[in-house]
């Protein structure tokens, strides 16, 4: 469809245009390929464009060049002419008709151009002006929740008073001051979700929402378990474990717990043969803060937890402020049971 508006357009307008796109593509393309290190097929993909723009310019010089040259005159149009005694006609008054103007071919070239250059400056302003005023302070607008809008919510969310939603959830962790509670206040949110899930080994009888945040850098996980047990017993069941990194502390006034630990790593193989499908294995170290409901600690907890595929991770008051920041904010949305 696209091809077809272009082959409508006059010469002097198609062919300028498709010299400017093929030229800023092509340049475009090439910079990605050697400066941001994508490979070699961005730089095959710009010396196509390029060439293209080039065989473009090559067309338009001949037309130019042929508009300029007048045609030389046929030995027809140089031979004498004789000619035979005709009976003179009736002399009928001229009319004269207006002058037919050709389009100037310059003139419609400059125009295509500085309608894209036009174009191309409204783009570029747009892409620095403000979002929501975020953009003056520095801050990004965070990637939008993806939500599993269409699947029905589990029986166990009817069943708990008070539960929230994975949506309930991202939309209390998916914030703009998220990054700069990180530590990493460039960085904008690439993916975020949330999901109804139920606790595992609980034959779906105990509501656990989860909503998970994505940086280039970490990725932070916020779930909320609806069962009996307590932070004080959880507590506990660290101390059998490897509970060095263990740490008791208060959050919000409720009691909390800092534990370490990693996470699932699974490969799978999809026919590429580069990988080969395998059991889980150990993946990168993670940190999960753990908030009791409430004060008095009477089962059921939120867990906040962060790692990185490098396996850095925040200060442990990273986690304490992100918990003071969006635990209060959490409040049940539209997806409410009936």
């Amino acid at each position: 469809m696209l091809g077809f508006l272009v082959r409508l357009l006059p010469f002097w307008i198609r062919e300028p245009l498709i010299i400017l796109v093929g030229t800023v593509f092509g340049v475009r393309i090439l910079f990605m390929a050697f400066v941001d290190g994508e490979g070699w097929v961005p730089a095959v993909i710009g010396a196509v464009f390029l060439l293209g723009a080039a065989l473009r310019v090559r067309v338009v010089v001949h037309a130019l060049r042929a508009r300029r040259r007048r045609p030389p005159a046929t030995e027809a149009e140089l031979a004498p002419v004789t000619s035979a005694p005709v009976t003179p006609a009736p002399v009928t008054p001229a009319v004269r008709r207006p002058v037919e103007r050709k389009p100037n071919a310059f003139a419609q070239a400059s125009f295509a151009i500085g309608l894209f250059a036009v174009i191309g400056g409204a783009l570029w302003i747009e892409g620095k002006l403000p979002e929501d005023g975020t953009a003056a302070t520095g801050a990004s607008r965070p990637a939008a929740c993806r939500l599993d809008e269409d699947e029905e919510l589990p029986s166990a969310y009817r069943s708990t008073p008070g539960a929230v939603t994975g949506a309930d959830l991202c939309r209390a962790l998916n914030r703009t001051e998220l990054p700069e509670l990180l530590g990493t206040p460039a960085e904008r949110s690439v993916y975020a979700s949330g999901t109804d899930s139920t606790a595992p080994l609980t034959d779906r009888k105990v509501a656990q929402p989860e909503a998970r945040v994505e940086f280039e850098t970490y990725t932070v996980e916020l779930s909320a378990t609806y069962n009996k047990l307590t932070v004080a017993q959880y507590a506990k069941l660290t101390t059998y474990g490897d509970g060095r990194d263990a740490r008791k502390l208060t959050v919000l006034g409720r009691p909390a717990l800092l534990t370490s630990d990693h996470m699932m790593k699974i490969q799978f193989d999809l026919g590429s043969g580069e990988g080969a499908s395998g059991p889980v294995g150990q993946g990168p170290l993670a940190r999960t803060l753990t908030v009791a409901f409430d004060g008095k600690d009477r089962g059921g907890s939120y867990d906040l937890t962060v790692w990185s595929e490098s396996g850095l991770l925040p200060h442990d008051s990273a986690l304490v402020d992100i918990a003071e920041a969006v635990l209060p904010r959490i409040t049940r949305g539209a997806r409410d049971q009936d």
